[in-house]
């Protein structure tokens, strides 16, 4: 199926026009279940996600999933223009999610639309418009994985300067608690938890893993909050802190939960396990295909819906990380385009996804 570029561009511009913070994106998501039904093609919907499959879609095969997002942050309070008008000025698109990951979703879609009717595919395809990225929500891509089915590789549309990205740091933030036991300051009473504290923040500022990764480097632990104390007068008998966790392919987050708690004294609970790391060797048939294409490979530190998938995948797509959340977003046109190229392009030079 043949699709003009103007088409994507124009869709690109409705979906920015189109307000979708995250948890909110069921305009959106009416745009997308729309411009796919318009070409005739049978789209799922489940909350504020949309999903469509190629139409000689045979379980026999393995599957494809081309996966972006449709919702986004708040608009950055530096914007000096309208986050919702899709102005193009010297071949810049502006607005409110164009690069992150706009983009990204409306070339997937484009090359999903040049292979839909393709009936010589050695797997299946799957596009899937998801909802909740921006916040890890569990109305997103992870909540319609069941739905799906078996998945055995997925292209996760993120601005990525048309770079593979191999890896990713998954994330898990730490409540922790030290105890000590109350007592007057001015005698030699209790048990001062903060000092308790100092000790295991020290060993998170210090602590190195045994296992470093290729692509993404060491385990990195950072110490983010501490809250402690009531009155000068008062040694105080807890002493909370939190701690932000970025765990590498190298370890589970289980993994590194264990380690941890191992160590320390106080009392350690996650928020989530659930986003974890991720990570697919350069000998992969999809990875592969891109480096014989010219593409080059990374890892990357920054959080996206690969961290919910259960199918070895890679992040690629038009635009730039950088620009993501900043003011003035935009993604150029060409990127787009070439977007969309690049997506093609591989595709037609996998031979085979697992």
């Amino acid at each position: 199926m043949q699709v003009d570029h103007q088409i994507i561009i124009d869709l690109l511009k409705q979906l920015i026009a189109t307000p979708s913070l995250s948890r909110d994106e069921d305009k959106t998501a009416d745009i997308l279940s729309g411009f796919l039904g318009d070409f005739g093609i049978d789209t799922q919907r489940q909350k504020n996600n949309v999903w469509a499959k190629n139409l000689h879609f045979n379980p026999q095969k393995p599957t494809l999933l081309l996966n972006s997002h449709h919702d986004t942050v708040k608009p950055n309070p530096g914007y000096t223009r309208d986050p919702f008008d899709p102005a193009v000025e010297d071949g810049k698109l502006f607005g409110l999610g164009s690069n992150d990951a706009g983009g990204c979703l409306v070339a997937l879609l484009g090359t999903f639309l040049k292979f839909y009717e393709a009936d010589n595919l050695n797997y299946n395809l799957i596009f899937a418009a998801t909802a909740e990225e921006e916040i890890s929500g569990k109305d997103g891509v992870e909540s319609i994985l069941p739905v799906l089915g078996p998945l055995d590789f997925a292209i996760v549309g993120e601005p990525t300067s048309l770079d593979m990205a191999i890896a990713e740091k998954g994330l898990m933030v730490l409540d922790c608690e030290a105890k000590g036991i109350a007592g007057h300051a001015a005698r030699e009473e209790g048990e001062n938890a903060i000092y308790n504290a100092i000790k295991d923040i020290n060993w998170f500022n210090n602590y190195q893993f045994d296992k470093v990764s290729e692509s993404l480097g060491p385990v990195k632990m950072s110490v983010t909050v501490i809250q402690a104390g009531a009155q000068h007068n008062v040694v105080p008998d807890t002493c909370h802190f939190v701690v932000d966790v970025r765990t590498t392919d190298a370890y589970s987050n289980q993994d590194v939960l264990k380690i941890i708690t191992s160590h320390v004294d106080a009392t350690v609970k996650p928020r989530s396990t659930r986003l974890n790391p991720s990570g697919v060797g350069k000998t992969h048939p999809v990875v592969a295909a891109g480096i014989k294409l010219g593409l080059k490979t990374y890892g990357s530190p920054t959080l996206s819906d690969q961290a919910l998938l259960t199918c070895p995948s890679i992040k690629l797509g038009p635009g730039e990380s950088a620009r993501s959340h900043t003011a003035d977003e935009f993604v150029l046109v060409a990127e787009i385009e070439e977007g969309i190229d690049i997506y093609t392009k591989l595709l037609s030079n996998i031979d085979k996804i697992s």
